[in-house]
């Protein structure tokens, strides 16, 4: 009998009730633990798959990834498990608000450390698969060596420092300024003590995971995001030995997520070429479902990712609270959080976004004949982790008293961002992913960093400082996007909000900040042909296949 005929026989009629919140799968296991068993002994010697969770406290991350371990298991991978045990004295679950500087200079275990590790155990020994410990997989002797390391190295150096090649270093800096929420380490005095914990806990992930990859002989990893400790540093090792890595993240729709194959989607995005989506079929159905959505995005009411509840759409109130009355050509400037820019992106025009910005400012002052309304990323205040470097007091630094054809948006405001651009004459992005949507509704866009529109064929994008003040010298731009450039840039939005926006649909978050619960009534909804998101998904870790999700060919 075929594999997943096997697997549907001995899963067929299962019920279950949906599970709690943190331990969902328990109770679908022992709802016939007997033929998950059957299971898990059917995929011995099929494909090696490593979920690499790092973290057991990332609540969202975990869900994902059991329910990941237990499709491919379904579908005849032999899993593994790859998590942390206390190990780290610096990770993507180490943030500014849960752990003070001084406590994170504690060794590991920290206090943080216990209750993530029991979590990871909770959640994945269920399962029964095998799992890898991280603190167990390195060395008595690669401890003292990374401690020694980390220790000698001038802080000055670890940007750039670069172990057998891997850019270790590189992902401790940003581990760091993620703690810190900030684009610098300025007026930071624990910040050299912090960088040197996350190179140790760096260099630590890279001796367990090679030590991991050699026991298990994997073919595939997937674990979150890709970059950070530890997920950056499992992602360089795997590719060091030859090990395909499939990244992921939570997507902006709901219950939706974004599979990339390589590396983080961040960069991704940004090379894939544009054959992936400009050759689909395209209808007024596509282009209107396209425009839909992303007017709902205004209010959020299809995403579990949003930033405004009321936001501010007239065109009259925007301009009282701006002080700019639209009399003049308008150019709007779309920021992003600064060590978040930072970190996901390798700058193109410039080296930094700050620098950007002032420059733009610098640009404007002597361009009377147009006005500048700077938009501050909400996020600043209202995203998952708040930066505590803000953009408007590092402006106010350098120019303490603005031009006065140069307007202010701060983070606070309620004032929509999709508005103040239909009614500017061009928006100037760095890296923001609301160059897509900006596009979408017929504006010019500037494109000045590694945003994912860049050589779409639909932006006017810099390469340099000179290129960058060359396509503003043609401001104000005479005509909006043209037909062919306004189709291009709609088939894209729909690429990527419905195509690359791969549904999971029992995930999902009932409550916005709420908890995430899976919604399976028994293991058997995680067989192949139950969801098509799930299968597109496993098809894409287990055989290499594009991460694309045929929305289109979907009713």
């Amino acid at each position: 009998m075929a594999l997943l005929d096997r697997l549907r026989q001995v899963f067929r009629g299962m019920t279950g009730d949906p599970a709690d919140v943190w331990d969902p799968w328990r109770q679908l296991l022992a709802a016939d633990e007997a033929a998950w068993r059957g299971a898990v002994a059917v995929a011995r010697g099929g494909p090696r798959v490593l979920i690499a969770p790092g973290a057991g406290g990332f609540h969202l991350g975990v869900l994902v990834e059991t329910s990941l371990a237990v499709a491919l298991t379904l579908r005849g991978a032999d899993v593994g498990i790859f998590l942390c045990d206390s190990a780290l004295s610096g990770c993507q679950m180490t943030e500014w608000g849960g752990v003070s500087p001084k406590g994170l200079r504690e060794a590991p275990p920290q206090p943080r450390c216990g209750q993530c590790e029991k979590r990871g155990r909770r959640i994945f020994e269920p399962l029964g698969l095998k799992t890898h410990w991280l603190g167990k997989s390195v060395s008595l002797e690669q401890k003292a060596r990374a401690r020694d390391i980390a220790t000698a190295i001038p802080v000055s150096d670890v940007a750039h420092y670069r172990h057998e090649g891997l850019a270790v270093g590189e992902h401790a800096i940003a581990g760091a300024l993620r703690y810190f929420a900030r684009g610098d380490f300025e007026g930071e005095p624990y910040a050299e003590e912090l960088v040197r914990h996350y190179l140790y806990s760096a260099l630590l992930t890279v001796f367990a995971t090679g030590a991991v990859l050699e026991e298990g002989k994997y073919e595939v990893a997937c674990f979150n995001h890709g970059i950070y400790v530890p997920q950056g540093l499992v992602g360089e090792v795997c590719r060091r030995w030859g090990v395909r890595v499939v990244n992921w993240n939570p997507a902006y729709r709901k219950s939706s997520f974004i599979f990339s194959h390589g590396d983080s989607y961040h960069h991704t995005m940004i090379s894939e070429p544009p054959g992936e989506w400009e050759g689909m079929c395209w209808s007024e159905k596509f282009e209107r479902d396209a425009m839909e959505y992303l007017q709902s995005r205004r209010l959020g009411k299809q995403d579990w990712i949003w930033f405004h509840n009321e936001p501010q759409e007239d065109a009259k109130k925007i301009a009282r609270e701006i002080g700019n009355d639209f009399s003049r050509p308008t150019i709007a400037l779309l920021t992003n959080v600064l060590w978040d820019a930072r970190l996901h992106y390798r700058s193109n025009a410039f080296p930094s976004m700050l620098e950007w910005v002032l420059e733009t400012i610098r640009y404007f002052q002597d361009r009377p004949d147009l006005d500048l309304v700077v938009r501050v990323h909400p996020a600043e205040l209202r995203g998952g982790i708040p930066s505590r470097q803000l953009l408007m007091p590092e402006i106010l630094k350098v120019f303490p008293t603005l031009p006065r054809n140069v307007f202010m948006v701060g983070p606070e405001s309620e004032v929509s961002t999709y508005s103040l651009s239909e009614h500017s004459n061009a928006v100037i992005i760095f890296n923001t992913k609301t160059g897509i949507e900006v596009s979408s509704l017929g504006v010019p866009v500037i494109v000045a960093g590694e945003a994912w529109i860049r050589g779409k064929g639909f932006s006017l994008d810099a390469s340099s400082p000179d290129e960058y003040r060359r396509i503003l010298d043609t401001l104000p731009l005479r005509d909006r996007l043209s037909p062919d450039k306004l189709q291009r840039a709609r088939k894209y939005a729909y690429h990527f909000f419905f195509r690359r926006m791969i549904p999971i649909p029992f995930i999902e978050q009932p409550e916005k900040d709420g908890e995430f619960l899976v919604r399976c009534r028994s293991l058997s909804d995680l067989l192949p042909g139950r969801a098509r998101g799930l299968d597109v998904i496993c098809a894409g870790i287990l055989e290499g296949l594009p991460f694309v999700y045929p929305a289109e060919t979907i009713a």
